[in-house]
C-alpha cells in the first residue's frame, strides 16, 4: 500500500492518495503568507486508519516550510494543533485569535 500526501494547489487543498486513488484531503485557502483551513475529509473505507493525522501533519510542515502560518477554521485541523501544541501551536496566525 503506497501512501502519498501532496499540495494541489490548483484544487486549494492536501491529498492523501492509496495506490494512487484519493484516500482524501484538507482544502484551504492562502493568501499574504496565511493558509486558512476550511474543511478535511477522509473518504469513508479510509477513516480510523491515522490517514486524516498523516494528512494534516504533512500540510502543516509544508506550511511551515513555506513561512506561512496558519488559521484552523477547520475542526480537524483544530483539533490536531491542539492535541500537538509543542510541534505546531507556532504556526497560529494572530488572524485566528
Amino acid at each position: 500500500m503506497a501512501i502519498t500526501v501532496a499540495d494541489a494547489p490548483h484544487e486549494h487543498r492536501y491529498e492523501i492518495r492509496i495506490d494512487g486513488e484519493l484516500a482524501g484531503f484538507t482544502k484551504y485557502v492562502r493568501r499574504q503568507g496565511v493558509v486558512t483551513f476550511i474543511h478535511t475529509e477522509i473518504e469513508p473505507e479510509y477513516e480510523r486508519q491515522g490517514l486524516g493525522s498523516q494528512l494534516v501533519r504533512y500540510a502543516l510542515d509544508d506550511v511551515r516550510a513555506n513561512g506561512e502560518t496558519v488559521v484552523a477554521q477547520c475542526p480537524f485541523v483544530k483539533s490536531f494543533i491542539h492535541r500537538h501544541p509543542d510541534e505546531y501551536g507556532d504556526l497560529v496566525s494572530d488572524a485566528s485569535t
